[in-house]
C-alpha cells in the first residue's frame, strides 16, 4: 500500500519526540522526498494534512499505473484494483491542503516526467495552488535540488 507509506507511524514518532523535547516544534512540519519519497511527500499533504503542512516532491511517481508496473506490483499487487486510484495523487489532487513544490527533471529515465505533468494538470483543474520547478536536462532526482 504505497498510499500509507509509513506516514501514520512517522506521525506517531514525531509526536513522541515532541513530547520528550520541548524545542521540537511539530506545529508546522514539512516533508521532502525524491522518487518514491516524492510520492510519499505529496501523500503527506493529500492524506495527512492535519499534520503535515508543506511538502517538496521531487521526481515522484504520482500514479502507480503510470510507472514501471513490476515495481508497483511488489507493493500494490496484481491485478490493478481500486487501491491504485485510492493511492493516486493525480486522482486525489482535490484533497491537497498545505504548501507544495513539485520538482521534475526533463530527462528523468526512471520515472516518466509525464507523471509530474499529469499531477500538475489535476492540481490546476482542482483549483489548487502549488510551485513547480522544471530542471532542463536533469535526470531522476533533478540534481542540484
Amino acid at each position: 500500500n504505497l498510499k500509507d507509506a509509513g506516514l501514520p507511524d512517522r506521525i506517531l514518532w514525531h509526536k513522541a519526540a515532541a513530547s520528550l523535547y520541548p524545542w521540537y516544534d511539530i506545529s508546522n512540519l514539512g516533508i521532502f522526498g525524491t522518487s518514491a519519497g516524492g510520492q510519499n511527500a505529496i501523500n503527506a499533504l493529500l492524506f495527512h494534512s492535519d499534520f503535515y503542512k508543506v511538502a517538496v516532491a521531487n521526481s515522484g511517481c504520482y500514479d502507480n499505473r503510470m510507472d514501471k508496473i513490476w515495481w508497483n506490483e511488489q507493493w500494490m499487487g496484481w491485478p490493478v484494483g481500486i487501491e491504485y486510484s485510492q493511492s493516486s495523487a493525480i486522482d486525489n489532487a482535490d484533497n491537497l491542503r498545505g504548501k507544495l513544490m513539485l520538482v521534475v527533471g526533463e530527462m528523468d529515465h526512471n520515472v516518466d516526467p509525464a507523471s509530474t505533468f499529469a499531477l500538475a494538470d489535476s492540481l490546476i483543474k482542482a483549483g489548487k495552488e502549488f510551485e513547480m520547478v522544471y530542471v532542463p536536462g536533469a535526470d531522476h532526482g533533478a540534481p542540484g535540488i
